[in-house]
């Protein structure tokens, strides 16, 4: 009898986003992070990461903005990325009030460095202008 023929991995890869290779910390250290926010939850404060962020939304609805980007919804399903260091990560919020929002996100760390800073007021106010919603 011949062998059955396993062809499935010819389309069972789907590309969901694509970066140009971002600066990693030196030494940087690997974390992939399940983050779970009850529904209308508004997410983590403005903060930023020591390397680039690698996300995937497993369930619900993001509310997501970052530095210099308009604020826009994701969806179950798919990807977003960050380069991470200076740039201010504002959003994360559960956008929908009915349904939970739970997101993988892969992190490459700085060693000796918190997964991420929040960020104070005063900076916010100094970095108003590179928000592309001006004074949100």
């Amino acid at each position: 009898m011949p062998e059955p023929a396993y062809e499935a991995w010819k389309t069972a890869v789907t590309v969901l986003d694509e970066a140009a290779p971002p600066a990693f910390p030196d030494a940087a250290h690997v974390v992939t992070a399940r983050v779970e926010f009850p529904p209308g939850d508004p997410g983590t404060p403005p903060h930023r990461h020591s390397g680039p962020v690698f996300g995937y939304i497993l369930e619900g609805e993001m509310r997501y903005e970052l530095e210099g980007n308009p604020p826009r919804v994701l969806h179950a399903g798919e990807a977003f990325w960050e380069p991470g260091g200076d740039i201010i990560h504002y959003q994360d919020a559960n956008h929908r009030d009915d349904v939970p929002l739970r997101f993988l996100a892969t992190l490459i760390c700085e060693p000796g460095k918190p997964l991420l800073e929040l960020v104070t007021d005063e900076e916010l106010a100094e970095r108003r202008h590179l928000r592309a919603t001006g004074n949100a």
